[in-house]
């Protein structure tokens, strides 16, 4: 039976091309970095290529990117940053829709006396500029915003928030986890102080990460130990990782528009598709700001666990929210900030795709969503 992947937020195949440029690393070309031999050395080179490869997707400075073991550690650094090189101010702001990478760090420096504001979201999962705005205080030490929501797709105004962050005086951060590669990011042309990333959602394996840490940003490092990173990040730098995370930044530069538009398109025919094949179906999210790849799509009196269990059978691999909190049978966080009633809630699944998806794929998915819906109707135990 052929497998389906349309779950590519919670992770992505790695590239052919990604593959590639990693294996030498992993083989005959495996000296360390910061040897001083000529061995070592053109290990050292390859990084420094990364870097750019990485520093050009973002539109930054080779010497902005800090190489981290994932997007969890990036923000934890960026917090942990942000706290420790102000430590007169005592106040954080984020939103309610945030990943747990961000979410659980807020509430281990509430623990602390910190004070968190947490910024809530309408039925379609958009923030209200008013109230960031009234949130912004002196005493704020930064402000952290997901660029995307890795369950909806929405994408925030980020380059505003940004600016009236700045305006204010106050140290912006941003999750771009689900949105590098995805959405076109100039951080010349956005003043966003520190920016999140993890390679394995732009098809590198699972390990690899990078912080953007904006040029004069103070910057307390998180890791301590060597010299590595400009010491900003001790441990011996991961170089094969590090090489398939700068061609992933190429390829996804190469294909940027092909996101845009080619995946959009797949994502609108899978969605329209089952949304008209299944009664009592809605959209979750802001369909007019969102990644190209992402639709969150509920079904009213089902279970969500109950629709993935059906279509695994059927070789689809889906999602109901974020892949790290997965196992709890209580709706997403996400969609409670949201208000979505609960008996849509609880029958919410993500489909997210990649430029590897066919459209002979979505129109498999699109044959099948209907029986999976009425079958598992007729034996729901909720009830109008």
């Amino acid at each position: 039976m052929k497998t389906i992947y349309l779950d590519n937020n919670a992770t992505s195949p790695i590239a052919p091309e990604v593959r590639e440029a990693m294996l030498p690393y992993l083989g005959e070309l495996y000296g360390n970095p910061s040897s001083m031999h000529t061995f070592g050395g053109q290990v050292a080179e390859a990084v420094d290529t990364a870097r750019q490869q990485l520093a050009d997707l973002l539109g930054a400075d080779p010497e902005e990117i800090i190489f981290t073991s994932c997007g969890s550690e990036s923000d934890n650094s960026a917090i942990w940053s942000a706290v420790q090189s102000q430590p007169e101010k005592r106040h954080l702001i984020t939103t309610r829709v945030e990943h747990p990478a961000i979410l659980n760090v807020m509430q281990y420096w509430e623990r602390q006396g910190y004070h968190v504001t947490y910024l809530g979201v309408d039925s379609k999962g958009r923030l209200n500029l008013d109230e960031y705005a009234a949130a912004l205080t002196p005493d704020t030490a930064l402000a952290t915003v997901m660029f995307a929501n890795n369950e909806t797709g929405n994408v925030h105004p980020i380059r505003r928030m940004a600016e009236m962050a700045k305006e204010r005086g106050v140290l912006f951060h941003t999750d771009a986890v689900q949105a590098v590669g995805k959405e076109p990011i100039d951080l010349r042309a956005m003043p966003v102080d520190m920016l999140s990333l993890s390679g394995h959602k732009l098809h590198t394996p699972k390990g690899i990460g990078a912080l953007y840490v904006r040029r004069g940003v103070r910057f307390r490092p998180f890791l301590r130990g060597g010299h590595q990173e400009r010491g900003r990040r001790a441990g011996t730098e991961n170089v094969p990782y590090i090489v398939g995370l700068g061609v992933a930044a190429q390829l996804a530069a190469d294909h940027i528009q092909e996101e845009r538009v080619a995946v959009a398109a797949l994502r609108d025919r899978l969605e329209r598709g089952v949304t008209a094949g299944v009664p009592d179906s809605i959209v979750n999210g802001d369909t007019e700001h969102r990644l190209p790849n992402t639709t969150n799509i509920a079904f009213k009196n089902v279970e969500g666990e109950a629709i993935l269990l059906m279509l695994d059978r059927l070789g689809i691999c889906a999602s109901s929210g974020s892949a790290c909190t997965s196992g709890s049978l209580e709706p997403s966080h996400v969609l409670r900030a949201m208000g979505v009633p609960f008996n849509y809630a609880h029958g919410s699944i993500r489909l997210s795709l990649s430029r590897y998806n066919t459209q002979e794929e979505v129109d498999f998915v699109v044959q099948h969503f209907p029986e999976v819906i009425r079958t598992l109707r007729a034996i729901s135990p909720f009830k109008d």
